[in-house]
């Protein structure tokens, strides 16, 4: 079976034809956009765990509001940036781009003429170029510029649609909380009308960071939080995204597909890509869908566990404690006393700290239900791919 490209995008937002789920966080912020689109300026911080589908619900969104609203929409993905210039850059180059996009808004690429470079063979994308003392000007005088392009555009458009992706690294500097609440607190005494939509999105407890460093700003946000996909989402999801190619799968397949997936989009591309390429005949069995979680497990934990867990972790106890619970591990769950069975006394003594270390790296939680001294996983993907590595420390080199 010839294949030419598949429908899965591991670390990257979901294609829109393929978005599932969301539906309750949609409505929500559909909302908002109607009001947006009256003249109110709305600002939302979109939070959620690493991998929980943030970008993919922010570029649908995205997308609706540019097909179904006539707003002018652009994603701007900040992670390398940490600068307020490099932002106010990064977002007016968005504006730019996608206006020349579009086409018939050349008012909106003729206000900012002069820093505007062309590049590429053709000039079929711009740069946008200020000096840095303009640069500095347009941070400081940020609402009034938007303002500006608003008024040029408002003939075409209904309002500006700014997704500010991955802003992780921008919110620990106090200049862009207070730049923030400048801006928003300007907007709200200065402006009659500014249909603006801001989404920021981020880890929880980037928000609490936001929150300490700016205690009055999270009044300006409304905060939508995204949690794990159902298992039926999912199922849609994989099921939808086999068809496009054609694809079948068994519903013992699916089952585990789903099984693994933890209602995490990043694991759901992850093993749906894995298994797609690993299938030679169109449809999908269950020995099929067991090589791709393998496989998929394997790249996970070299994107995820490997750099702040494996590499993180310098103590030999507390290796020989991550090896030693890859052996006895059954499942996503595990429990204190248990793992401390098989633990030698250097071991035992540290823990106590190995466990509040996997907890604060993400790997691991309490499990409320299952009682004091019970922990999960948070995906199933981990545990598997530590299992794995315990059984590789065990197997000796072959010999010469």
């Amino acid at each position: 079976m010839t294949k030419e490209s598949s429908p899965f995008t591991p670390g990257n937002p979901v294609p829109v034809e393929l978005f599932v789920g969301r539906s309750e966080q949609i409505r929500e912020l559909i909302r908002y956009v109607k009001q947006t689109r009256s003249g109110r300026a709305e600002n939302v911080f979109l939070a959620g765990d690493r991998g929980i589908g943030k970008s993919s619900l922010a570029s649908f969104l995205r997308y609706y509001v540019s097909t179904q609203e006539n707003m002018l929409g652009i994603h701007v993905f900040l992670g390398r940036v940490s600068t307020l210039e490099g932002m106010v850059r990064h977002i007016f180059e968005q504006i730019l781009k996608e206006a020349k996009i579009q086409g018939g808004l050349e008012k909106v690429t003729s206000f900012f003429a002069k820093h505007i470079k062309e590049i590429g063979l053709f000039g079929i994308s711009v740069s946008f170029s200020p000096q840095k003392a303009e640069l500095e000007e347009l941070v400081t005088k940020f609402p009034e510029a938007i303002s500006h392009l608003l008024a040029q555009m408002a003939e075409r458009k209904n309002g500006l649609f700014i997704v500010l992706d991955d802003i992780n690294g921008l919110v620990e500097k106090p200049e862009f909380a207070n730049w923030y609440k400048s801006f928003a607190d300007e907007v709200a005494t200065h402006y009659k009308s500014f249909p603006v939509f801001v989404i920021l999105t981020g880890l929880p407890e980037k928000r609490d960071i936001l929150s300490h460093i700016q205690p009055s700003l999270m009044r300006i946000f409304r905060v939508v939080g995204i949690e794990k996909l159902s298992d039926e989402e999912v199922r849609n999801f994989l099921r939808t995204a086999f068809e496009k190619t054609g694809i079948k799968v068994q519903t013992d397949a699916m089952d585990l597909m789903v099984r693994y997936s933890s209602g995490l989009p990043v694991l759901m591309h992850e093993i749906g890509d894995a298994t797609f390429w690993g299938d030679e005949d169109g449809v999908v069995d269950v020995d099929d869908a067991a090589r791709g979680v393998i496989n998929a497990a394997e790249k996970v934990g070299q994107k995820y566990l490997d750099p702040k867990v494996y590499r993180a972790i310098r103590s030999e106890s507390y290796r020989s404690i991550l090896r030693k619970l890859g052996r006895i591990l059954i499942g996503c769950h595990f429990k204190k006393k248990e793992v401390a069975a098989k633990l030698d006394d250097r071991e035992k003594r540290v823990f106590d700290n190995f466990l509040n270390r996997m907890r604060k790296l993400g790997v691991i939680e309490p499990d409320v239900e299952r009682g004091r001294g019970a922990y999960n996983f948070i995906n199933e993907i981990y545990p598997l791919y530590i299992t794995m590595e315990s059984e590789k420390s065990q197997k000796k080199p072959a010999k010469q």
